[in-house]
This record gives C-alpha cells, sequence and structure tokens, in this order.
C-alpha cells in the first residue's frame, strides 16, 4: 500500500478527503540517497510535471475515478501504486487554480469579462492532478524528518525569543554514517551558542557514543583574536577548536534505547549536562546482532557487560533505564 505523503480527514461535506498536513523537510536536506524526497502532494514535488501542489485545505475526491469515501480507505486505492503515476480528482478550495486561471484567461482573450458564476468561482469544479505515490517506509521516513526539522526551528525560535542562543540535534540513533553526519551537520554549525539541546528520544542504538562525548568533552584553554577575523567572521575563536562552552541538555524518554541510553548516562557520569525527560527503555548489557539464523531471523542474547565503578555492571541501565534529572511526560497529543 503506497502514500501520498500528507496527514488527510475524511469530509462528508465535501466528499472527499481534506488535506490537513503536507510535512516539508529541511529544504537543504530533501535528498535521500542521492533522490529527492517530497511529498507527492507538494508543490515541490509536481512544480517539474507544470502542476501546482495541493495546500491545506484542498480536498481530494477520487483515485483513478474511484471516490475515496465510497473505498472506505485510501489505502486500498494505492495498492502497489508507489513509484507509478496515479490521477487524482481534487478540489482547489486552498490552492491557486490552474486551469481556472486559464478559463479566465482564454475569457479575457474572447472578450468575455463576466466571472465565473457558482461552483466554479468557488474552486469548486474537480481538477485532475497526476501524482506519483511513496512507499510506506519512504513516507514515515518524511514525517520524522519534517518533525525533525520543525522542532529544531522551534527550539532555536524560543531560545531566541528569551534572548539567547541554542543548538539543537535529533539523533534517531547511533548507527554509522547517517548518524555521524547528522551530529556532525548541526553541532558544529551552532557550537559557539550559549545552549544546547541534543535530542535522543526514540533512540534505537548503535556504537558511537564515545565519539560523541569526545568531541562534548572538548576544553577551551585559550582564546584567538585576529585584528580582522575573529569567530564570527570565520576566525579561530577558542582552542580547543570547536569546544563547546555552554549549557548542554540530553532529551530522553521510554523509547530511548541501548547506545542511546549510553549516551545519556556517559553525559551525566561526567558532568557535561542534564538529562530531562522519561526513564530510559533499559537495555545496558550490548549485543553484537551477529548470531543470524538459516531463515534469516535472529537469536539475540546479552554478550557483553558494561560497568562503571558508581552502578556497577549494568551501568544502572539494564532493566532499569536511565532516570532523568528532571522528569518531564509530554502528552503525545500535544506534540
Amino acid at each position: 500500500i503506497a502514500t501520498l505523503g500528507a496527514v488527510l480527514r475524511r469530509s462528508e461535506e465535501m466528499r472527499g478527503l481534506e488535506v490537513v498536513k503536507i510535512p516539508l523537510r529541511d529544504a537543504d536536506l530533501h535528498h535521500t540517497d542521492g533522490e529527492a524526497r517530497y511529498s507527492p502532494l507538494s508543490h515541490q514535488a509536481l512544480r517539474n510535471t507544470g502542476q501546482r501542489g495541493l495546500e491545506a485545505g484542498d480536498v481530494i475526491l477520487a483515485v483513478n475515478g474511484q471516490s475515496v469515501l465510497d473505498a472506505g480507505h485510501i489505502g486500498s486505492l494505492l495498492r502497489n501504486t508507489a513509484g507509478r503515476s496515479v490521477r487524482l480528482d481534487v478540489l482547489r478550495i486552498a490552492s491557486t487554480s490552474r486551469l481556472r486561471r486559464l478559463r479566465d484567461m482564454k475569457r479575457r482573450a474572447e472578450g468575455d469579462n463576466e466571472t465565473a458564476a457558482g461552483e466554479e468561482e468557488a474552486g469548486l469544479v474537480p481538477e485532475p492532478l497526476i501524482v506519483v505515490p511513496i512507499t510506506p517506509g519512504q513516507g514515515d521516513d518524511l514525517d520524522y524528518a519534517a518533525w525533525e526539522w520543525k522542532t529544531r526551528l522551534l527550539a532555536k525560535s524560543l531560545a531566541r525569543d528569551a534572548g539567547f542562543g541554542c543548538g539543537y540535534l535529533h539523533l534517531r540513533d547511533m548507527s554509522g554514517a547517517p548518524s555521524i553526519n547528522a551530529f556532525a551537520r548541526d553541532f558544529y554549525s551552532d557550537y559557539d551558542k550559549e545552549a544546547f539541546i541534543i535530542d535522543v528520544r526514540n533512540n534505537r542504538g548503535g556504537n558511537i557514543d564515545s565519539w560523541l562525548i569526545d568531541v562534548l568533552q572538548r576544553k577551551a584553554w585559550m582564546f584567538w583574536q585576529g585584528r580582522s577575523s575573529n569567530i564570527t567572521t570565520g576566525g579561530l575563536g577558542w582552542d580547543q577548536q570547536f569546544a563547546f562552552r555552554g549549557h548542554l541538555v540530553v532529551l530522553v524518554n521510554e523509547h530511548t534505547s541501548s547506545d542511546g541510553e549510553g549516551f545519556a548516562r556517559g553525559v551525566s557520569e561526567l558532568g557535561l549536562g542534564v538529562i530531562i525527560g522519561k526513564r530510559t527503555w533499559g537495555g545496558g548489557i550490548w549485543l553484537s546482532s551477529d548470531n543470524t539464523l538459516v531463515d534469516g531471523g535472529i537469536a539475540t542474547a546479552a554478550e557483553i557487560g558494561t560497568y562503571n565503578k558508581n552502578f556497577g555492571w549494568g551501568l544502572g541501565i539494564e532493566q532499569m533505564g536511565v532516570i532523568p534529572d528532571v522528569e518531564v511526560d509530554n502528552d503525545p497529543r500535544m506534540a
């Protein structure tokens, strides 16, 4: 079952599905594995085809001529359509109607200056829209990336309104190049701010905690000042370079697991910052995940013990989780 990459709401009044939200990710990071990833309904995805995207408030009436309301769920009309063109019948209530504009231009060229009456003037004449649905996995990634971007912008905006600078980065997991890239991209651009939020909520783990903590432990021991350059104009600010000198917060929740928990524990044990959120998942004994079975499955077992002098074996994480310094339980409906 493919997806249109948008939040839709059933509208009996309009006899279709109203577009509630079209997620947008960071415009600078819209490529995934070399391929641009937008909602199929967005202007960014459709502009190269000469079509305009939909906006919140527009309504989808049909897919390939079949009513979305009669189908019960739009997913039944999008089976096996990922990567293939489908025709939507839409009502452009919020977005600009290109067809209506062309009709108006034609009437004016013919000397008919009267405006269209009734439903057409109100934008209630269905129009065709050719889109290419994406896979559920691509849709999930789009939603997640849009949430990351929105959260980062909000964190920086709230800090700016309060009179200070704040960096923000979210790590989905601790595995390999994507996680390393995410940290490097968002940390080094804001390392000189007064505060920084590292969000490891829902982090699935991995094995880069030691590198992250190594970066965060860098200390400024001397400072540079050029005649015509400083840290704000491309010059060096201090040594060790890129040492973060502000206040650090790490966000966790009950879905922060494995190396995400290890990272939070390390930040706490080394006095690098404050942990805020909910008690984490509780997996402090490591495994390699290399014991695969002949049927393609895997039988996991605890393999590598972890120890420190304050918590002993398991780092106080195994079967307990990291208890935050400040507990905050967000209502997911408010996110």
